[in-house]
């Protein structure tokens, strides 16, 4: 695991780089963190435990930490020009000879499911897409005010209440589901005692991705909290799995 800076829009943007040991050509996955601001930030230890384990299994990770943080230029926008940064990191893959470019893989934990579902209304390059405690509806945070008044601060010193809501609905993707990419599998894995992104978002949007025939499975786990603590093999198996029957 290494850490870089890389450039987006001009920008200078930390980020981390996972791959195997062991030389040879392996499926990429961008990984999409959690949080807003330095509040969720990944240091270097969580990074070897969390991007090491998916080398371990045979990819190669890139990982943005978002303008705006741990340093990195510019503002985080949580969903706006920001989404950028994973475009970029991607490019960054050419030049490391283990990362297979033509087979890609996108995760997301909680507001990274929401950059993951941005990108996939962006891009058709990803065959698997992981998304954990993912925020699909970002007016759901009304329940969460911690997350919800920290959006409002990106706000409140340019925007009336009607550009709040357009910010509101731009990253929520319940409202323009038929723009994911329908060939893209998403694995959904929420915990249904989840009390920072409720349950009602993945369960909403479910039924908005059966309207719409997309590939996906929405996996409730009974107790799990928002960092589903108690799930964590259980879950990594199912994400290893996924990765393996889409990615190879």
């Amino acid at each position: 695991v290494e850490s870089i800076v890389y450039m987006s829009d001009g920008l200078k943007v930390k980020g981390y780089v996972a791959y195997p040991l062991k030389s040879g050509k392996y499926p990429s996955i961008v990984w999409c963190r959690g949080g807003i601001g330095d509040s969720g930030a990944i240091d270097e230890f969580n990074a070897r435990g969390m991007f090491g384990k998916l080398a371990s299994w045979g990819y190669v990770v890139f990982a943005p930490q978002y303008r705006g943080n741990s340093n990195s230029e510019g503002i985080d926008e949580f969903g706006g020009s920001d989404v950028n940064d994973i475009t970029n990191i991607m490019e960054i893959a050419k030049s490391y000879a283990q990362a297979d470019t033509d087979n890609w893989g996108i995760e997301g934990w909680s507001r990274g499911g929401l950059m993951t579902y941005l990108m996939l209304t962006k891009s058709d390059k990803f065959k698997a897409a992981i998304i954990l405690g993912g925020i699909s509806n970002v007016r759901n945070a009304v329940n969460t005010p911690l997350l919800f008044n920290r959006i409002q601060e990106l706000s409140d010193n340019s925007f009336g209440l009607d550009d709040f809501n357009s910010l509101i609905n731009k990253r929520s993707v319940i409202n323009f589901v038929q723009k994911l990419n329908k060939e893209t599998p998403m694995l959904i894995i929420h915990g249904n005692k989840d009390d920072r992104v409720l349950v009602k978002d993945p369960v909403e949007l479910s039924t908005k991705l059966l309207e719409n025939e997309n590939i996906f499975r929405l996996v409730l786990l009974e107790g799990g909290d928002h960092f589903l603590k108690t799930h964590r093999n259980e879950v990594d198996e199912m994400r290893k799995q996924w990765y393996k029957k889409y990615l190879g």
